[in-house]
């Protein structure tokens, strides 16, 4: 399957990895701030934004599969939150066509679990399921509503998330469908240590889906931004654009 990105900028180069229900235009304030700095790719996830659905899609690493098919051949990874599961599964299965990587807003395990606090109740994820087949649109509003949901100036990330969200065709219904459940039954705790390339993290202080206490628990750099919520790309682009920068080195 050939997904759909956006190239631009020049350097180093530098993948970007939405999340769920989103597509790459959410990534534009970002790349304005890093044009000059690297060769930014932007994919768009199967199924979502300019990216077509296919039938077989059904696993993580067949979502990391498309998604390597489509990056440039070694490049600085940053993934947003089900990007970010990407971002840890082509660190396993593709070490070499990684530099490093920073997981945005993000987790190896999004659900809690036994011993594992630091996550959504289960049952949130399956009643956005149930919700998602009866009134998608709704859902999906209420979604981008929930990420920003706590942050300083969330009504103005808001709009600009709405306003990027609105930018590219609505995603595939199945394309929904599988990811909420690569989220809700995705675990890679124990894969964590591996070794591999850098891997860091950036975390919103203020996040209401992925918690600020993982900062305590992941391991390797993590950094913790205050007044941040889901999406700090968009509420704090200047902060984001920096900690790329310092990861410049490793490509």
């Amino acid at each position: 399957m050939t997904l759909a990105t956006q190239v631009s900028g020049r350097g180093a180069d530098l993948l970007l990895i939405h999340g769920w229900g989103m597509n790459a235009a959410v990534w534009q304030p970002l790349a304005r701030q890093l044009e000059n700095d690297f060769r930014i790719t932007r994919v768009d996830l199967p199924g979502h934004g300019d990216s077509p659905w296919g039938q077989g899609l059904k696993t993580l690493d067949d979502w990391t599969a498309a998604v390597l098919e489509a990056a440039p051949e070694r490049a600085l990874w940053a993934g947003w939150s089900l990007g970010g599961l990407i971002l840890q599964q082509a660190r396993l299965r593709a070490p070499e066509r990684l530099a490093a990587g920073l997981g945005i807003a993000t987790t190896p395990c999004f659900v809690q679990r036994q011993n594992w606090p630091h996550g959504i109740d289960p049952g949130v994820l399956r009643a956005f399921a149930a919700e998602l087949e009866a009134d998608p649109a709704r859902t999906l509003r209420r979604f981008l509503a929930l990420q920003v949901q706590g942050a300083e100036d969330a009504r103005v990330t808001l709009a600009e998330l709405r306003r990027e969200f609105d930018a590219r065709p609505a995603p595939h219904p199945r394309a929904l469908e599988t990811g909420l459940a690569l989220l809700l039954e995705t675990d890679l705790r124990s894969r964590l240590e591996d070794d591999g390339p850098p891997l860091h993290w950036l975390l919103g202080e203020r996040d209401t889906l992925v918690p600020a206490s993982l900062a305590g628990v992941l391991p390797g750099p993590v950094e913790l931004l205050p007044g941040a919520a889901h999406a700090p790309f968009l509420s704090h682009p200047e902060s984001c654009a920096a900690k790329l920068r310092g990861l410049k080195i490793h490509v």
